[in-house]
């Protein structure tokens, strides 16, 4: 940031302004992402986001525009927050978890205090492990653990006192579980990744429930948010696969990538007309070679976000 581009940004250059915000831009969506669970929730608040900003930039100070930009993007999500869910949960998983394109993933500077990496930060089991913490304990997490603001930093940003945000961080590290040894994931699109989507592909195309079974951790679950349903094990995941495709249409999966996860998005054959159509997104999180967990999402509007369309021309 320059003094210039500053003073032309607060005499209401847009153009100015959108050089000083838009490296920022995709770090604050994910920050967004993180507190709310939801992609279409982050990328409406992170609008809100750029008003406000665009807003008070005549009052900014010009020090520490970053921490300026996260203290804006932080209270707007707790705002939101406080404004609407008010739904339990019925299920492990948040009815409201979405997945994160990585095509819209950024390496973000992260302080020596953080105690997540990037893979972590970003999984949809962190994601949903989140959401099951109070608004405020949420944001202190990932202020402080996620993007290593110090304390007196973090403090800053909330408007409370460096006493408070450790002692809402205490009880969100309480409250979060660190369910995957992060060294204990294939590397993304590693041969070793490569190697498990392609042998899931393989069998969830045969519908061949022992490979499937194969492939599955015994704890392995396949969740569907926002349906509460929930499939525990390798009998039950597979059970569940084979009854719900075995009679119907041919399928095709598609290989993308979300919450630096392999994806795969879904088709099921028209029997009527010559075009594959989109059944969901299938995230899968995988723990050494195998597969620990499936999340299915049925929410076609999500598929324009990871550049798919709703149907393909059958080959």
């Amino acid at each position: 940031m320059t003094e210039t581009t500053l003073a032309r940004a607060q005499a209401g250059d847009g153009e100015a302004f959108r050089e000083l915000i838009e490296p920022y831009r995709s770090e604050l969506l994910a920050h967004c992402y993180r507190i709310l669970g939801s992609f279409h929730d982050a990328e409406d608040v992170l609008q809100e986001v750029m008003l406000a900003a665009w807003r008070g930039i005549g009052q900014f100070d010009g020090r520490a525009l970053r921490a300026w930009l996260y203290r804006i993007t932080t209270n707007r999500c707790l705002n939101y927050l406080r404004a609407g869910r008010t739904e339990p949960m019925t299920s492990s998983d948040p009815w409201w978890l979405e997945p994160y394109p990585d095509a819209l993933l950024d390496d973000v500077a992260r302080g020596p205090e953080a105690r997540y990496d990037a893979r972590e930060s970003i999984a949809l089991s962190f994601v949903a492990g989140l959401q099951h913490l109070p608004p405020q304990q949420r944001a202190v997490l990932v202020l402080r653990d996620v993007l290593g603001f110090p304390a007196a930093e973090a403090a800053g940003i909330l408007g409370t006192t460096p006493a408070a945000v450790n002692s809402a961080l205490i009880r969100a590290r309480a409250g979060i579980r660190r369910n995957r040894d992060p060294h204990d994931v294939p590397l993304p699109k590693s041969p070793a990744e490569a190697a498990i989507v392609d042998g899931f592909v393989d069998a969830f195309q045969r519908l061949d429930v022992d490979s499937l079974m194969a492939l599955l951790t015994d704890d392995a679950r396949l969740t569907m948010p926002p349906e509460p349903l929930e499939h525990r094990g390798p009998l039950a995941i597979a059970g569940f696969l084979r009854d719900t495709h075995l009679s119907g249409p041919a399928l095709k999966l598609v290989p993308t990538r979300a919450n630096n996860q392999p994806g795969l998005v879904l088709y099921l054959l028209d029997p009527t007309t010559p075009v594959w159509r989109a059944s969901g997104l299938i995230v899968l999180t995988l723990r050494g070679d195998r597969i620990c967990a499936l999340t299915r999402f049925g929410n076609l509007g999500l598929l324009a976000c990871f550049g798919f369309p709703r149907t393909l021309p059958r080959d």
